[in-house]
């Protein structure tokens, strides 16, 4: 097996060279670079990473732990973050919460184990207490779609609550007024925020608010379309319904249909985030955009530049949503 000695050898530079070139941490001319990288192909050298982990101490890994790995959303978060750790060189570990906080805080803990040099973090249920201790002991990492005051430096979040309001304004601008919310486990922060922003549009319109109107999903398809039954049977003269996700929304434009209910002419339909299905469902899905991609690649662009030293480029901390108008949303 060829060593690292050979490949210094073989392409005329310290060892000192090779091993920058390996951990990709300072910079080399191109041309050394190539004739590293030349020597190692020559030779069939394969670096051993847990030297390199010992030597550099850094193990070029990151871990990423989010609620969940089906689903729409989160594989293009996890696809889009991955992308970007891998042109700078680095490698992802991944593992679920599924929004427990004992499961959230043992995944956490087996990244850490695992030597990862930072954390991107989407977590629902661990306290802002929790995620200052990590800070207080020095660990390293970012978090996407949650603001803790005392981490606002490390903190990538969309203002969801805007993105509420926008949904809602949506609809009351086409002259729906008896609107019904299929919100997400209200526990959730950026449920919450969704929530209230669709209060704060039906407020600007002067339209009451009433309990009635209100079903509070899990984000999943099934209770949008359980939401959708349970709103229009206590309600039946409800004539839009603003779904706090997309999933959500899938299930409720399915629900409308067994119910007889024509889309969008008897009954609009709006979602939240984007996802890539949104342009398939029909009518085709009028929604709110959630750069989710471009937040996880703004929280590896975070560690690369705060941990590695790779990255320049200016950090945009807080994404706007805005609407994206298809075919669900019509005049009552």
């Amino acid at each position: 097996m060829a060593t690292i000695y050979e490949v210094s050898k073989l392409a005329g530079v310290s060892l000192a060279t090779v091993s920058r070139v390996l951990n990709n941490n300072t910079p080399v001319k191109e041309e050394t670079r190539l004739k590293v990288l030349a020597a190692m192909e020559e030779l069939g050298y394969q670096p051993n990473s847990v030297a390199q982990s010992l030597a550099s101490n850094r193990s070029n890994s990151i871990g990423i732990l989010v609620p969940e790995l089906n689903g729409p959303f989160f594989g293009t978060l996890l696809s889009d973050i991955e992308n970007s750790f891998r042109q700078a060189g680095k490698h992802v570990i991944i593992a679920a919460g599924h929004s427990d906080e004992k499961l959230e805080k043992e995944s956490i803990s087996f990244l850490q184990s695992r030597n990862c040099d930072a954390l991107i973090l989407h977590v629902e249920a661990v306290t802002d207490e929790y995620l200052v201790e990590l800070m207080e002991k020095k660990v390293k990492f970012v978090l996407i779609n949650r603001f803790v005051p005392q981490l606002y430096d490390r903190c990538i979040t969309l203002n969801n609550q805007h993105g509420g309001y926008l949904a809602t304004r949506h609809m009351l601008e086409h002259g729906h007024q008896n609107i019904g919310y299929i919100s997400g486990p209200i526990w959730k922060h950026d449920a919450e925020q969704r929530y209230k922003g669709h209060l704060r549009a039906l407020t600007e319109f002067g339209i009451p608010h009433s309990e009635q109107l209100f079903y509070e999903g899990d984000y999943h398809e099934e209770s949008g379309a359980l939401g959708t039954k349970a709103l229009l049977q206590k309600a039946s003269e409800i004539t839009a319904i603003v779904c706090a996700n997309d999933e959500m929304a899938a299930g409720a434009l399915t629900a409308a249909r067994e119910l007889g209910r024509s889309l969008p002419d008897g009954l609009s339909i709006i979602g939240f985030d984007n996802v890539n299905f949104s342009h398939y469902t029909f009518p085709k899905l009028t929604t709110i955009n959630y750069p989710m991609g471009e937040m996880g690649k703004m929280a590896a662009q975070l560690i690369l530049k705060r941990v590695y030293q790779q990255n320049n480029s200016s950090i945009q901390t807080v994404f706007e949503p805005h609407l994206i108008e298809r075919d669900s949303v019509s005049r009552p």
